[in-house]
């Protein structure tokens, strides 16, 4: 009598994977309770999805290292989860004019990188070459999603902590200017290839 097989976890649905899904799920979540800016409880709910989102955007990669959980579509999905939040919250913000003035061209820069790094890292993936996440990149995102948090919170944080808005427009500011270094850091990398690609 033949053992009866071990049916193995899809790796669609490992605790790494999952934790991006929610990331994913907290996008339309934020949206949402962006929609009621002036409303104090509407905007902390807000804060607080978006700052267990944010934590995921950790946990998943330490998470997927640690127990051997890391997959292709885990690859694939998380940046994409973290482009979608981070795009999402500025596109609400900019539109309740918590950012507003000269502080949208810091939102812009930011978007604008967003959008090339994942051109270029799409078209060098074709050619079968990786472009690392630099720790100046890293201490980028890890400055945006704290100025994103001072911002999301806006006028209901200024009730608690006086000087929120501010906090969140320099940290926004000072993120957007490593967006500017970090975007050409790749881009250096990433143009000796497509300019020797012989298509």
């Amino acid at each position: 009598m033949e053992p009866t097989p071990t049916r193995r976890r899809s790796p669609a649905w490992t605790l790494a994977n999952c934790l991006t899904y929610g990331r994913l799920v907290a996008v339309p979540v934020v949206v949402a309770l962006l929609y009621w800016p002036l409303e104090n409880t509407a905007r902390f709910a807000a804060l607080g999805v978006y700052i267990l989102a944010a934590i995921t955007d950790y946990l998943d990669g330490y998470v997927a290292r640690t127990y051997d959980q890391s997959s292709a579509l885990g690859r694939m999905l998380d940046p994409i989860a973290d482009k979608l939040l981070v795009a999402a919250c500025l596109l609400m913000l900019a539109a309740d004019a918590t950012i507003h003035g000269w502080t949208l061209w810091a939102a812009i820069v930011i978007l604008c990188r967003e959008i090339l790094v994942s051109g270029l890292r799409e078209y060098l993936a074709e050619l079968k070459v990786g472009v690392p996440v630099s720790r100046v990149a890293k201490w980028k995102t890890t400055l945006q999603l704290i100025a994103i948090g001072f911002l999301v919170a806006g006028p209901a944080g200024e009730t608690i902590l006086p000087g929120t808005i501010q906090t969140g427009t320099y940290l926004l500011w000072i993120a957007a200017a490593l967006t500017l270094y970090t975007g050409w850091d790749y881009m250096r990398a990433g143009i000796k290839h497509v300019i020797d690609d012989p298509r």
